[in-house]
């Protein structure tokens, strides 16, 4: 860790405090040092088997939610004075932070205070003595209802931890087991100071999956925003698409999407690889709005909780449960149950700079107090 000298809004107060990446300020208005105090020290295990990445990778390599969440939180609770150890697929040892991430087939604690295991019922086993047992479930749990997930969820009957109640509400829980809710923080890269700087041409920015809803935002663009903000471009990030873009295979249900996206180059539609989290802030920062078709599957949406807290105003379909949570109708972006009203949302902030300036504004104010810091506290009340 480094430390860095910070200046106070009238230029005479300097403070000095431990910084991680993701973990810098309670709120973009808060210059008070970061209090990493915690009430009793504890040691915390994390466990996740499904790709290779460590407390690095978040800044350097684009994450999926889940696995920006294992970046973030243990570096977290690390500075709140506990010890953390995070077992996973990384391709070496390392301290990372102040958490220790170690191999999966590396050696285990024969005993922890908390096992948290992320998504996997199956990996509640992994240490034998826990004095309680978490499933972070991070993405649909409807798949935990049933065999082996279910039996594993029945033995053990860990806390179980849900981004929202849009996740939660998926999991029948049949078996009345104790739940919680804990929303994600949001990544530091995200909270900085930095002003908005939207380019011109003005610019859209689409995040979500190809199989959630982006061929029908695809055509909204193409039929009804483009031809009333011609020079608007919109600039899709995804990985699959990319990859298809650069010839590679791609699963056949997303062909159509990669076509129709590809045919939408003629109406400004750009498709880009994903970038780590200090490079997504910066494509925030220079659009004028983050268009977001919503899906039934959706269980946080936290490419818009990212957006919003930059700055960038949000519009969004209301086909599921999650943007509820994340766009403040009519002050941060526009929540839209028909196609009309999205189009009109998506036009006025592309071409109106004062409707944007507004929005823009509100977001940073009531969307960025959510730090990594302010999530670990909420892990740290149901760890103890």
């Amino acid at each position: 860790m480094v430390t860095l000298q910070e200046v106070g809004r009238s230029g005479s107060e300097r403070k000095s405090r431990r910084i991680v990446p993701g973990l810098r300020f309670e709120a973009r208005s808060a210059y008070n040092p970061v209090v990493t105090e915690s009430r009793s020290d504890m040691r915390l295990t994390f466990v996740d088997d499904s790709i290779s990445f460590d407390g690095f990778s978040a800044t350097s390599r684009p994450l999926d939610g889940p696995e920006k969440a294992l970046v973030y939180l243990p570096a977290a609770l690390a500075a709140r004075g506990h010890e953390v150890q995070v077992f996973n697929r990384c391709e070496t040892p390392r301290d990372c932070f102040g958490a220790r991430w170690e191999m999966l087939d590396g050696v285990r604690p024969s005993e922890t205070d908390a096992l948290i295991a992320l998504r996997r019922p199956a990996l509640l086993d992994f240490v034998p003595s826990a004095g309680k047992r978490i499933l972070w479930v991070a993405g649909d749990p409807s798949a935990l209802a049933s065999g082996g997930a279910a039996r594993n969820i029945e033995r053990h009957r860990p806390l179980m931890v849900f981004a929202g109640e849009a996740e939660r509400s998926r999991w029948p829980n049949a078996e009345r087991i104790s739940t919680r809710i804990v929303e994600p923080g949001i990544a530091a890269a995200f909270l900085e100071d930095e002003p908005m700087a939207p380019v011109d041409p003005p610019r859209a920015v689409a995040t979500a999956h190809p199989l959630s809803g982006l061929e029908w935002l695809l055509r909204r663009w193409i039929e009804r925003i483009r031809p009333a903000a011609p020079t608007a471009e919109l600039h899709v990030y995804s990985a699959i698409l990319d990859r298809g873009r650069l010839g590679a295979e791609i699963p056949p249900s997303v062909r159509p999407t990669l076509l129709l996206a590809q045919a939408g180059a003629l109406h400004g539609v750009v498709i880009h690889r994903p970038l780590a989290d200090p490079g997504m802030a910066e494509v925030y920062r220079a659009a004028r709005v983050h268009l977001h078709p919503g899906a039934d599957s959706e269980t946080y949406a936290g490419t818009l909780a990212e957006s919003q807290a930059v700055g960038l105003p949000g519009v969004a379909r209301t086909a599921g449960q999650a943007v509820w949570a994340r766009i403040i109708d009519g002050q941060t972006g526009a929540l839209c149950a028909d196609d009309s009203r999205f189009a009109a949302a998506a036009i006025e902030l592309l071409s109106d700079r004062g409707a944007f300036e507004r929005m823009s504004a509100a977001a940073r104010r009531l969307q960025s107090g959510r730090s990594w810091h302010v999530a670990a506290a909420e892990w740290e009340e149901l760890l103890q």
